[in-house]
């Protein structure tokens, strides 16, 4: 058994077969580019460059095109990506009461920056523009866990809730 990188456990040859099954439901569709991507981001957590390259030969079409697709919508990921997605809200009620200094304690302590996943694959540390949570600022998100009010210290000690 081939274990794939994102640390889920399941074999290459899982993953491929589930993607087969993709392929045959969308197969002669049209406009079925995006809903591939996002069944095959599904089954992998992320679009790796082989799995595009399949998806473009499936469909007839440039890998350019694929690639060109994948990189345009925020919602594709070509690396892959942490089990716990961190979210640190950057909006003006957050940058006035101190989000710089949040997610410069997140990033230490994750010992990754702006976008990037640690090591082990359990943290992905990302910015947003605004959670919609302007009462509780400085704010951020773990999944789909909202966590405001923080302070520096109180943001680091939250992470440990995610393992």
């Amino acid at each position: 058994m081939v274990s794939c990188q994102c640390g889920c456990g399941q074999d290459d040859a899982a993953k491929k077969e589930a993607l087969e099954k993709v392929f045959e439901q969308y197969r002669g569709t049209k406009g079925a580019l995006i809903p591939l991507l996002q069944e095959a981001q599904e089954i992998y957590g992320y679009l790796p460059g082989e799995v595009m390259q399949r998806i473009a030969t499936e469909l007839k079409v440039p890998f350019s095109k694929v690639f060109g697709v994948a990189t345009f919508y925020a919602q594709f990921h070509l690396k892959p990506r942490g089990r716990n997605i961190v979210r640190i809200c950057q909006g003006t009620a957050c940058h006035v009461r101190g989000a710089a200094r949040v997610f410069q304690s997140v990033s230490e302590k994750l010992g990754v920056g702006k976008n990037e996943t640690t090591a082990d694959l359990r943290y992905t540390l990302e910015t947003v523009a605004c959670l919609g949570a302007c009462g509780l600022a400085p704010v951020m998100m773990v999944n789909d866990d909202t966590h405001g009010r923080l302070t520096p210290e109180r943001a680091a000690e939250v992470l440990e809730q995610y393992k």
